[in-house]
């Protein structure tokens, strides 16, 4: 790849400064695997990060990063890397929708969207052996032998996405045979209607619920960089800490102890380097469009 090439990691994008620094180590560590520049950039909520929360160094957007390159470079090529589970409403919607418009804007430009880390139908083998190691090193943070595990993903609007924490649930609770009471799936939150019931059960719900409404239980997170959500003090922590009040209340003593985020993994750099390969080809290819 030429002075006319540039890759861009991305992520939702968070309030919270941890999100953004975890983003660039991981963008750091995919420069050195794949031999060039990874630049780090968010879809949305980044930009309100302090910069003087970030070394100085303002968080950048992916859409107006992409419109300044293509701007010095009329006929540049492009590799989006995203950093999601799954094919979230960001990938299948909101990401095409910006880059119709940036080519509208740039005609002679180029840009691809590599694929997200878990493919539709495909076994997730490593993110799961990656989210069992999180949990034995928070059991044994802990001294639990055998805790109670729930993977807890966020909560979507998109079914597909609901179905590969499902599949990834699967898969961990088979990493985990014999090291864990019980495993279980649930979501931080999800929308109001029967519409979104897939997210079910709610990680509040769960914690109030047999057999993980008392004793030990790991929650697994299934989030890639800490933030408001996943960070200490964030919504999951909260939904945690209010289960265990509860469950004292009732005399039934509940412990629980969430896991590392999953973006320092070096078997998530492997995965998006694998994602890379097929969208530097199609860059390639002399008939893109």
């Amino acid at each position: 790849m030429g002075s006319d090439f540039v890759c861009f990691l991305f992520d939702n994008g968070s309030f919270r400064a941890d999100s953004t620094r975890s983003l660039r180590r991981l963008a750091g560590r995919l420069a050195a695997r794949l031999g060039h520049p990874v630049r780090a950039v968010s879809l949305l909520h980044s930009t309100r990060v302090p910069a003087a929360e970030l070394d100085q160094e303002p968080a950048q957007l992916l859409e107006p990063a992409l419109d300044a390159w293509f701007a010095e470079h009329p006929e540049g090529r492009a590799l989006l890397l995203p950093l999601f589970f799954g094919p979230s409403g960001a990938l299948t919607e909101y990401v095409p929708e910006r880059l119709a418009s940036l080519r509208a804007r740039h005609p002679r430009a180029q840009a691809v969207l590599a694929e997200a880390l878990i493919l539709p139908g495909e076994e997730p083998v490593e993110l799961a052996a990656a989210l069992a190691d999180r949990v034995r090193a928070t059991a044994a943070e802990r001294g639990w032998k055998r805790p109670k595990v729930v993977l807890c993903d966020h909560g979507t609007p998109q079914r597909a996405v609901t179905a590969v924490r499902d599949r990834l649930g699967a898969y961990l609770a088979c990493a985990l045979h014999g090291e864990a009471e019980a495993v279980a799936v649930a979501s931080m939150e999800r929308r109001e209607g029967d519409e979104y019931a897939f997210n079910e059960p709610l990680l509040a719900k769960l914690l109030a619920s047999p057999p993980f409404d008392a004793g030990e239980v790991v929650v697994a997170l299934q989030f890639l960089s800490p933030g408001r959500h996943a960070g200490p003090g964030g919504d999951v922590a909260e939904i945690c800490a209010h289960a265990e009040a509860a469950a004292a209340e009732r005399g039934c003593p509940l412990s629980t102890a969430m896991t590392a985020t999953l973006a320092d993994d070096p078997r998530v750099d492997e995965i998006l380097a694998r994602r890379a390969g097929p969208a530097r080809a199609r860059l390639d290819a002399p008939d893109l469009e």
